[in-house]
């Protein structure tokens, strides 16, 4: 026998009628509320209810198993693949709905699951719809599966939170013991359980570098929670905290982001509904540039434009490379976009797809602008002819400019580091360059117009 909760909610139907010269007047109607139906998946997919496989992952690996089932007719199947399948390292992908369902009245997203071998789920959660712009994801990690049917709860950090949702339930998992398996789900739904208790909500304790302007996320926001007698936790989205600033002049929090709008300095601290969030995050915010950089005056013809408004750029694969400290914003000053580089250790910018030959050109140039720091450095990296970094032909040489070097670093204004290509005087070859590195010692730096030039 099956719960009240299966059954979906009842459609509202509402019946116009008129007659030859005559309009109804729908000014005073309410919107149609919205579904609550808590399916996800018991013998086969509802209506309006899709699978998409993740990026990466391996697709086809579903289908519904009528011979192995908790209850009902069927059972969804997940073929694990075994390492090194051509078709993918990897299943796992998200169930969303058509239309946008209100589940604040669940506590969590139920479901029963059992695997050919005892294997650790990587993950299992909720609100994610595949679209990149989800808010309000929440997954639990390293679930542990048997050879039977057990049943598993994943509560849900702020059910308020889900009163228009499209994401429904996402997994993913790999080959485990060198070897692929076989993973079934049954009964997916949304749930009162009224066995969800005691939430502990808790994010990382950090200090984050911004500069007005920018938009800043909390980092290892979680909660914890009783489910059952049994401590679980919840990795989730910022979106379900509510965000509290001690200097509004300095920082504001509107739906989980934390908006940067002055400089100064801040302590950011969050709630889960009414309960405090362990883990505070402090913000040191900068003053950024209010005028643009000037603009080149340079003939297109000779330049070869990595960024800038004023040419056509060259692909650039990374403005911030994975093995760089560095995090990188696009931001308009008056209408002129800039790469605004915050925790600023040093940031690879790569364009490794398509290497640069700067053979023809005579000089280097960026705009830069430093709120603060004494030394701004730039590196150029040549990955010589086989186009490989660390072949035996590579060059690269590092500059640095202060107050007191040629051409000089200032503080507070954009400053434009022509610089000629001889000054690299150990960067031997120009024709395969693929790297940019520029650091610091300012924790935040503005870069425009970064272009060679003859």
């Amino acid at each position: 026998m099956r719960s009240a909760t299966q059954i979906a909610a009842t459609a509202v139907a509402m019946i116009a009628f008129g007659a030859a010269g005559c309009e109804r007047d729908t000014s005073g109607l309410e919107p149609a509320p919205l579904s609550t139906d808590p399916i996800v998946f018991l013998d086969n997919f509802p209506a309006g209810v899709d699978y998409q496989a993740f990026l990466g992952s391996i697709v086809g690996v579903i289908s519904v198993d009528a011979n192995e089932k908790y209850a009902g007719t069927g059972a969804l199947r997940i073929q694990i693949p075994y390492p090194g399948d051509p078709d993918g390292g990897w299943a796992g992908g998200a169930f969303v709905t058509n239309e946008v369902r209100d589940f604040s009245g669940y506590d969590a997203l139920t479901f029963w699951a059992k695997s050919s071998k005892e294997s650790t789920l990587d993950v299992a959660g909720l609100g994610n719809d595949n679209t990149g712009t989800s808010q309000y994801e929440a997954k639990w990690s390293r679930i542990a599966l048997t050879t039977t049917w057990t049943r598993y709860a994943i509560p849900i950090p702020l059910p308020a939170r889900l009163d228009s949702e499209r994401g429904l339930f996402f997994f993913a998992e790999g080959p485990e013991g060198g070897e692929g398996h076989v993973v079934w789900f049954d009964e997916i739904q949304f749930e009162k359980t009224g066995t969800i208790a005691n939430p502990r909500p808790a994010m990382t304790t950090q200090t984050v570098n911004a500069f007005v302007g920018a938009t800043v996320s909390a980092a290892g926001t979680t909660t914890t929670f009783d489910v059952d007698g049994t401590d679980q936790v919840i990795e989730h989205m910022p979106g379900y905290f509510t965000f509290i600033s001690s200097a509004d002049s300095v920082a504001t929090c509107t739906d989980g982001a934390i908006h940067v709008v002055g400089a100064g300095s801040a302590t950011i601290t969050a709630k889960l509904g009414e309960v405090d969030a362990t883990g505070t995050l402090t913000l040191n915010a900068t003053a950024s540039p209010t005028i643009p950089a000037p603009v080149p005056t340079l003939p297109a013809s000779d330049v070869i434009s990595l960024f800038s408004n004023r040419y056509a750029n060259v692909t650039v694969d990374t403005w911030s490379a994975g093995w760089d400290r560095a995090d990188v914003t696009d931001l308009a000053i008056s209408g002129d976009d800039v790469k605004a580089y915050t925790n600023l250790v040093y940031a690879g910018i790569e364009f490794t797809s398509a290497v640069i030959d700067a053979t023809a050109m005579t000089h280097f140039h960026v705009h830069v602008w430093v709120p603060a720091g004494t030394v701004f450095r730039v590196k150029l990296v040549d990955f010589g002819a086989d186009g490989t970094y660390g072949g035996g032909n590579d060059s690269e040489c590092e500059l640095s400019f202060t107050a007191s070097s040629t051409p000089p670093l200032a503080v507070g204004t954009w400053v434009g580091l022509d610089i000629p290509l001889a000054s690299f005087v150990t960067l031997t070859g120009r024709a395969h360059l693929a790297q940019l590195i520029v650091s610091g010692d300012m924790n935040t730096a503005y870069v425009d117009n970064i272009y060679f030039h003859r």
